[in-house]
């Protein structure tokens, strides 16, 4: 689960958000049994809270811009937003339980104070939400605990099993090169936000005027300095080789460039280009690439082990059940909700 560490920091704040349905439909059985992993029972409750919590987040996000008919949209083809994220929920639901099975074999175990703060964090989650919410997601006490448990689960199961991954990365490796650069762009932007391509002929002058930019351009120490003293705006860029913004035909010539080396004007299907490298090694931007590299290498291997320990494991589903839980029919906001003065110094 890509999200991991956010959705547990999401329940673990519970205490700042309230909970409130919208629409109401079918009243969820709480103790059916939605999925079975292994010896382990998969509550509907569990899986209604869990699943509510991320539609409410999902809402929260793009309720504003989507609208009421958000879960009914198509991603595909074949498929809504709702059935895409449930596809999604129920893969997560599988893997927190095949983790927990697995966690004795890794040496993973909750601590007291891990266990306190579950227990202190659902108290005051459920303190914060009026019944009437709390019913709809299913938010009694056992259930709260028991999916911030199976989160905190997750969250030191995947530390262990990410521990070995090799954390070294060279510069060489992680290397991210530095320009700036000023855009000659083709669109023509009227007052009422319209836009429109220039035709050939302005064009044509559009390039004189990027030619006479970088013939002046060459000769400046700051590159930046000159462009603003001529009426125009110099982006700084960070890029390596596989890049492909702002233009991969930039991206192109600017990479076999050495520091302080300037391009020609380059022509790309938006516009016509003109930059400077800077530096062949922006140390900030590097390290930072070197951080992502590391990332991308410890999520290569988790997925690597939770996709093996899940297809290891006896897994069956009541799909009558799960469809029971509809976002589109049943909507859900989180509301903030204002702490005490003591809390907030406390962070």
């Amino acid at each position: 689960m890509g999200n991991t560490k956010k959705r547990i920091i999401a329940l673990l704040v519970a205490t700042t958000m309230s909970a409130t349905a919208i629409t109401g439909c079918g009243k969820i059985n709480n103790e059916a049994t939605l999925m079975t992993v292994g010896e382990d029972k998969v509550t509907m409750g569990v899986a209604n809270f869990f699943a509510r919590y991320q539609q409410a987040m999902a809402e929260a996000q793009y309720g504003s811009y989507m609208g009421e008919d958000m879960w009914k949209s198509e991603v595909s083809k074949s498929e809504t937003m709702e059935e895409s994220m449930k596809k999604r929920i129920l893969e997560s639901l599988k893997t927190l339980y095949v983790l927990e099975d697995h966690m004795k074999e890794y040496k993973v175990e909750l601590t007291a104070e891990e266990k306190q703060k579950i227990d202190k964090t659902a108290e005051e989650f459920l303190k914060a939400n009026q019944d009437g919410a709390k019913e709809v997601i299913s938010a009694d006490e056992e259930t709260v605990k028991r999916v911030l448990e199976l989160l905190t689960i997750e969250d030191k199961m995947r530390k262990t099993l990410v521990a070995d991954v090799d954390k070294n990365v060279s510069d060489k490796e992680a290397a991210q090169k530095s320009m700036q650069y000023v855009f000659f762009t083709f669109t023509n932007t009227a007052e009422d936000g319209t836009t429109t391509t220039i035709d050939e002929s302005a064009k044509k002058a559009l390039k004189e005027k990027a030619t006479k930019f970088q013939e002046g351009a060459k000769s400046q120490a700051d590159f930046a300095v000159y462009a603003k003293a001529n009426g125009y705006e110099a982006t700084t860029k960070t890029f390596d080789g596989e890049d492909a913004a702002p233009s991969e035909e930039l991206i192109k010539v600017v990479d076999k460039l050495k520091a302080g080396e300037m391009t020609g004007v380059v022509e790309t299907p938006s516009g016509y280009y003109v930059a400077k490298v800077t530096s062949l090694l922006d140390r900030a931007a590097t390290d930072e690439e070197k951080q992502m590299i590391v990332a991308e290498r410890e999520n290569k291997k988790y997925e690597e082990v939770v996709n093996k320990l899940v297809k290891e494991s006896k897994i069956d589903i009541n799909k009558k059940e799960w469809k029971k839980i509809s976002f589109a029919k049943q909507r859900i906001t989180l509301k903030a909700v204002e702490q005490p003065q003591e809390q907030k110094n406390q962070k």
